[in-house]
């Protein structure tokens, strides 16, 4: 294991937790947009799937730590996919002059849930602070190990 080992696992998720908040940024940008870019429906809510680094050593060794008892170690998270939450249903708003209106005078919009974007937001923001925290406690460590030396 590596010196900097801890600082590049919490470097990735600080940068999945920056992708996330800009996908969430994008949501509530397109909020109220009617058309996607390809002009089919509404504008659809997106989330982020992350998942662990796996590297083919690191699966030996959490394999071989966890029969031992020891614990495992990590390589970090990446982002898998950003998919398109097609579940929820979009909100159906009565507005006859709406360009995108139908026949009966409904637009269909988009399914994101301000309030739950503004949720997810502050979730991301604080795991990416807690990740500032730690690299922050790494370097602090790394620098005082040097100062041993001295």
């Amino acid at each position: 294991m590596s010196m900097f080992h801890s600082m590049n696992n919490t470097a990735s998720a600080l940068t999945a937790q920056r992708l996330r908040m800009d996908v969430i940024s994008s949501n509530m940008a397109n909020a109220d947009s009617t058309r996607s870019v390809n002009g089919e429906g509404p504008y659809r809510r997106k989330s982020v799937v992350l998942e662990p680094k796996e590297g083919q050593f690191s699966s030996f060794l959490n394999m071989a730590m966890s029969r031992t008892g020891g614990s495992s170690a990590g390589n970090g998270v990446k982002v898998s996919r950003i998919v398109e939450d097609r579940e929820t249903p979009a909100k159906m708003v009565y507005d006859p002059t709406h360009v995108d209106a139908n026949e009966d005078g409904y637009v269909e919009m988009p399914n994101v849930d301000p309030l739950r974007e503004m949720t997810d937001l502050i979730s991301a923001t604080r795991s990416y602070e807690a990740n500032v925290t730690v690299f922050n406690a790494s370097k602090g460590m790394m620098m005082k190990a040097l100062e041993i030396g001295k």
